[in-house]
């Protein structure tokens, strides 16, 4: 059988000699060890992705940090690590991340190191990117380009030069 124990219950009894540590510190929390003044300060690690349900359509540009996932409609750029765009989800303009999964459709370009079509995405624009996955029945116009870093800004395409005679 299973039990579900508490943290605090696996520690070791305290010694005498801590509770009166705890007195003379004026009862607030102990403060963690820090190797130096200026230690950086570790990212927030999120667990889940945001969802933004299907019902929901947003004008205007979206930009997180963290993981994202799309089922509805967003007129603007979208800018996260993890983007998975839903089969229901409709995005018109750019669209940035390191994991681009992309099932439902996009409008724009797409910037990718790691770009997945799955067989319901419609995609109407240049896909950017490391690695492309493309699956059977995946629907795309547009333009491929791999670049070793696709992610960074003014990774259009290249302009040719101007005719000798202009």
């Amino acid at each position: 059988m299973f039990s579900k124990t508490r943290v605090t219950e696996n520690t070791p009894p305290q010694t005498p000699a801590a509770p009166q540590q705890a007195e003379t510190a004026g009862n607030t929390p102990p403060k963690p060890e820090r190797s130096g003044e200026n230690a950086p300060v570790a990212p927030r690690q999120r667990t889940t992705p945001s969802v933004l349900s299907a019902d929901l359509t947003v004008v205007g540009n979206i930009r997180t940090e963290g993981d994202i996932q799309i089922e509805g409609n967003i007129e603007g750029d979208v800018r996260a690590h993890q983007l998975t765009i839903g089969d229901s989800a409709v995005i018109k303009g750019e669209i940035v991340g390191d994991d681009v999964i992309v099932n439902g459709r996009v409008v724009g370009r797409v910037r990718g190191l790691r770009v997945r079509l799955s067989a319901s995405a419609r995609v109407e624009g240049d896909i950017i990117h490391k690695t492309i996955a493309i699956e059977s029945g995946a629907h795309f116009e547009g333009s491929v380009q791999r670049q070793d870093d696709p992610l960074a800004n003014g990774g259009g395409t290249k302009k040719l030069a101007p005719p000798a005679g202009a």
